[in-house]
């Protein structure tokens, strides 16, 4: 168990589980973009461990880049998402493939979408190794997931609790 702040959290996912979570969606993104060299685009703060190991993972060439985004205070969301730094490239006629620590509202990949649809893409694509499927209640379809959790609250690799908690390797759930 860990202390975060006030709150305790319990084990929940292995730093092996996320591993292989990881690998199991670059094969499918590479199956995919056989011929391309996609852009993958990490959704900020919290991405930054998935795009880490999912683009040492990817063998064939991508590009990358990074947005920031913000819609949680504290354990619940703000249900209003900020673009603190967009894209600044031209990505007309590209392949970009979004790519989510976590997917639970869904209000940060409508936004993302949104920001997206003036681009002109060849393909819009979103990935997530986290995806709370209790929670989402978008249109927006989510096109790779890595593993699907209860609606419970989480922290670590790269999830935080008000700041910290992304440094862990491994996930932990809010004790109950």
């Amino acid at each position: 168990m860990i202390q975060l702040h006030d709150k305790q959290f319990v084990p929940f996912i292995s730093a092996e589980e996320i591993d292989f979570a990881i690998q199991k969606m670059v094969a499918q993104i590479a199956d995919d973009f056989v011929d391309e060299i996609p852009v993958f685009v990490g959704v900020l703060n919290g991405s930054f461990m998935v795009v880490s190991d999912f683009v040492k993972s990817y063998k064939k060439p991508c590009e990358v880049s990074f947005v920031k985004m913000a819609s949680y205070n504290g354990l619940s969301s703000t249900e209003k998402v900020k673009e603190l730094i967009g894209l600044n490239q031209d990505l007309t006629g590209r392949s970009v493939v979004v790519i989510e620590d976590i997917i639970d509202t869904g209000h940060t990949i409508v936004e993302l979408k949104e920001l997206f649809k003036k681009q002109n893409l060849k393909h819009f694509k979103i990935a997530t190794l986290f995806f709370k499927p209790e929670a989402y209640k978008k249109e927006v379809k989510i096109d790779y997931i890595g593993i699907q959790i209860p609606n419970k609250f989480i922290v670590g690799f790269g999830l935080d609790y008000d700041g910290l908690g992304r440094n862990l390797p491994e996930v932990y759930q809010l004790k109950d």
